[in-house]
């Protein structure tokens, strides 16, 4: 018992001494979920518009692989990458491996399927109501996805954050495409792993605090949007 009673002691220390190694893993940890959930959000946002209002050969199959890669094995993707960005890798050049670039490129794969397959859900679910209505209105194709995504924001707010909190969580293919570098690309889930197995508990614990109250402000923002969402169901 005395362990776990020190272990949580030295934690909270940890939390409130703002240490410099502390605060550069929660950092690189913030910096590289974020970025990657940009550039999801990028890709994502209009490859789920375009599938959702496009009619094309082989429509069906898209969605299926959408909806097929919200689940792909972490460490399959960092093997992937991995192997993209080594030496003998078509990508090798550019000396990405085992930088922040490499863990960002993962996480990015991983989110951006998330993200257009909710995406191209909820655009589809408003073309359906207000279609005919944008029809009869004969407005283009470009004011169409901008209509049904402005009226999606609240919804599409929840995808992102629902991104960001599958990507502030890997930790298989950020440590093999990040190496789990001291100081360069030591995040918060590699730093637990890596520090739980040597017995270092204090700082596994207190990075285990912060993701929990990340997840916990994830969920609350969430929540927030979608009563947000239903008030202004209700009051139009």
């Amino acid at each position: 018992m005395d362990i776990f009673v020190t272990a949580f002691t030295e934690a909270g220390a940890l939390l409130v001494s703002f240490d410099p190694d502390f605060l550069s893993i929660v950092g690189l940890s913030l910096r590289v979920s974020l970025t990657a959930v940009a550039l999801a959000c990028l890709i994502g946002f209009p490859l789920g518009a375009l599938v959702a209002l496009a009619r094309f050969p082989g429509r069906g199959a898209v969605i299926l692989l959408l909806n097929t890669f919200m689940g792909l094995p972490p460490v399959v993707v960092g093997l992937i990458v991995f192997l993209a960005l080594s030496r003998a890798g078509p990508l090798g050049v550019l000396g990405l491996l085992f930088t922040p670039a490499a863990m960002i490129i993962a996480q990015t794969i991983l989110v951006t399927p998330i993200i257009a397959a909710l995406t191209r859900q909820i655009v589809a679910d408003l073309w359906l109501e207000y279609g005919e209505h944008l029809r009869s209105l004969d407005a283009s194709p470009l004011t169409s996805v901008a209509t049904l995504i402005t009226d999606a924001r609240y919804s599409l707010a929840t995808v992102v954050l629902a991104g960001f909190g599958r990507a502030i969580a890997e930790v298989g293919a950020v440590m093999i495409v990040g190496g789990n570098i001291d100081h360069l690309t030591r995040v918060m889930t590699t730093a637990i792993a890596l520090e739980t197995s040597k017995g270092e508990l204090a700082l596994a614990l207190a990075l285990g605090i912060v993701l929990m109250v990340i997840a916990l402000g994830v969920n609350a923002l969430v929540q927030a949007l979608r009563l947000s969402s239903e008030r202004q169901q209700a009051h139009a």
